[in-house]
C-alpha cells in the first residue's frame, strides 16, 4: 500500500477552516478528520491547531486587513485562497516567532498543493508581500486588534454583538469580545481526595511549571504559561487533577450541602467533569452517584477520568438520554444537576468555532430541550431535594427565561440564592440570585440556578 503524503500544518489548518465555513460542525471533529486524511505529522499538530483557533478568534480583524489589500470582495474569493490568506495574516500579525517569508511561502505552497488555479498563486503572493511591506508603516508596533481606522473590531458575528450590547451595554460587550479573542488560561481542579491544592502547587513548582491558586473556586489552580499536552502535566496519571474552568467548579458546589448516603444524579454528564467533582465533594458523605450520557465517545472519556481520579469508587452509569433513564429509573434523588446542552456563547473564547456556528434561531431550539430536561429531572427528585440547572451560555432565552418558565409551572420549587453556597470571593458573580459570570480573566461565561423542592 502506498504511504500517504504528509501535509503541512498550514495546509491542514486552511483546509479545516474551509470545511468549517462550508458547513456548521465542530472544529475539533473536522481537525481530527483532516489529521488522518492528510497524514499530518504529530510535530505539526500544535501549530495547526494554534493557527485554526487564532484565525477563528481574530476573524473580523484578519478579514478587515485582507479587504484593504484585495480589490476582490471577500465573498467572491476562492474559499481555500481566502482561508490560506487568513492563516498567513494571522502568522504575520500575531506569531512573532514565524518569519514573514515563511508565512507567505507556505500560503502559496498550500494553494499549489490544493490545486488552486495558477493565476491565484500570484494573487496570494502579492497580497501577502504587500501586507508585509505596509505593516510597519501603516500599523503601529503596539497595534490593537480590537480597533482599526477608529472602527471597533469585535471578532464576533453582528447578531451576537447586537444582543450583548442590548443586554450588557457597549463597554461590557467590548470587554467580553476582547477576552474571547485572547488565548484562554488553562485551569485545573485539584482532586482533593488525593492531594491538597497547596501540595499540588508545590508538586508543579518542583517540575518548574508556573502556577497560581484560583481566586474563586477553592480547588482551582491556574497554569498561566502552560501550552503542552494535558497528559504531560506532572500528576495527571496519579489522578491529582482534572482540567476544569473555575466557573464550572463553582456551579457544582450549588448541589450542596450533601446528605450522608444520599443519591445524586448528573443528568447530562458529557465528559464527566462535573460528575467527578460531585464524587470528589461527596467523598466523606458516601454518596451514591449516577451519571446519564447517551454518546459512546463521551462515556469512554468519562470512564477513563473516573478510573484515573477515583480507582476505588463506583459510579452508576446509564448510557442513554434522560428521558430513557427516567422511564426506567426506580429511585429518586436528593440532588440533580442538569448541565444542559446550550449555545455555548459563554465559552467562545475557549471554543471559538461556536461563535461562527451559531445563529439566533438556535436559542429557542435549545430552550425547548432545556425545559424538557428540567421537566424530566423534577420527576426524579425527592421532596425537599435540590435541582441545579446550568449552561455555558450568556443568553437569557437559555437561562433566566428557562428558569422563570419552569418555576411558573412548578410552584412547589423555590429559587434559592446561589451566594449562600459559594465562597465569598465568588459573590461578585451573583445577579438576581443566579450565578452568572461573564467571561473574565480566569472564568468562562456561565449561568446556574439552584432550586429546592418543597
Amino acid at each position: 500500500m502506498q504511504k500517504k503524503t504528509a501535509h503541512t500544518a498550514r495546509f491542514v489548518a486552511t483546509e479545516t477552516l474551509c470545511n468549517l465555513f462550508q458547513r456548521r460542525s465542530s472544529v475539533k471533529l473536522l481537525f481530527d478528520k483532516n489529521i488522518k486524511k492528510y497524514n499530518l505529522p504529530p510535530g505539526e499538530r500544535n501549530l495547526a491547531m494554534n493557527l485554526i483557533y487564532g484565525v477563528l478568534r481574530q476573524r473580523q480583524f484578519l478579514d478587515t486587513i485582507l479587504q484593504k489589500r484585495s480589490r476582490t470582495p471577500l465573498r467572491k474569493l476562492h474559499p481555500f485562497v481566502h482561508q490560506a490568506l487568513a492563516v498567513a495574516l494571522y502568522q504575520i500579525f500575531f506569531l512573532d516567532t514565524i518569519p514573514h517569508s515563511a508565512a507567505v511561502n507556505e500560503a502559496v505552497n498550500s494553494c499549489k498543493l490544493r490545486g488552486v488555479p495558477k493565476r491565484l498563486h500570484g494573487f496570494v503572493n502579492g497580497v501577502l508581500r504587500e501586507t508585509v511591506r505596509r505593516k510597519e508603516r501603516e500599523i503601529p508596533a503596539e497595534f490593537s486588534s480590537t480597533e482599526l481606522d477608529c472602527q471597533p473590531i469585535f471578532n464576533h458575528p453582528a447578531w451576537l454583538v447586537n444582543r450583548w450590547v442590548k443586554a450588557f451595554g457597549e463597554e461590557e460587550t467590548a470587554r467580553i469580545c476582547r477576552k474571547n479573542s485572547a488565548e484562554p488560561l488553562l485551569m485545573l481542579r485539584t482532586n482533593s481526595t488525593r492531594i491538597s491544592r497547596k501540595d499540588l502547587c508545590h508538586h508543579l513548582d518542583r517540575h518548574k511549571i508556573s502556577n497560581q491558586p484560583g481566586e474563586f473556586a477553592p480547588d482551582a489552580i491556574i497554569l498561566p504559561d502552560f501550552h503542552g499536552s494535558i497528559q504531560s502535566i506532572p500528576g495527571y496519571e496519579q489522578g491529582f487533577f482534572q482540567v476544569q474552568n473555575q466557573a464550572a467548579q463553582l456551579a457544582t458546589l450549588l448541589l450542596g450541602p450533601f446528605k450522608v448516603g444520599g443519591r445524586y444524579l448528573d443528568g447530562c454528564a458529557g465528559l464527566g467533569g462535573k460528575t467527578s467533582h460531585i464524587m470528589q465533594l461527596g467523598e466523606l458523605c458516601k454518596l451514591k452517584i449516577y451519571a446519564v450520557e447517551p454518546e459512546q465517545h463521551r462515556l469512554k472519556k468519562l470512564l477513563e477520568n473516573q478510573h484515573r481520579l477515583f480507582q476505588q469508587r463506583t459510579l452508576s452509569i446509564y448510557q442513554g438520554n434522560l428521558r430513557e433513564f427516567s422511564a426506567e429509573c426506580a429511585v429518586q434523588f436528593d440532588g440533580i444537576l442538569i448541565d444542559a446542552p446550550c449555545s455555548g456563547t459563554g465559552v467562545t473564547g475557549r471554543h471559538p468555532d461556536i461563535r461562527w456556528n451559531r445563529t439566533e434561531r438556535d436559542l429557542l431550539q435549545y430552550q425547548e430541550i432545556q425545559l424538557e430536561l428540567l421537566e424530566l429531572a423534577q420527576s426524579l427528585l425527592k421532596p425537599g431535594g435540590v435541582l441545579v440547572y446550568s449552561t455555558c451560555s450568556l443568553e437569557h432565552e437559555e437561562n433566566q427565561d428557562v428558569i422563570s418558565t419552569f418555576l411558573a409551572g412548578h410552584p412547589e420549587f423555590t429559587l434559592t440564592n446561589c451566594a449562600e453556597h459559594l465562597p465569598e470571593t465568588a459573590h461578585k458573580f451573583i445577579r438576581d440570585n443566579f450565578f452568572s459570570p461573564h467571561p473574565a480573566s480566569t472564568t468562562d461565561g456561565f449561568f446556574a440556578a439552584r432550586m429546592e423542592q418543597a
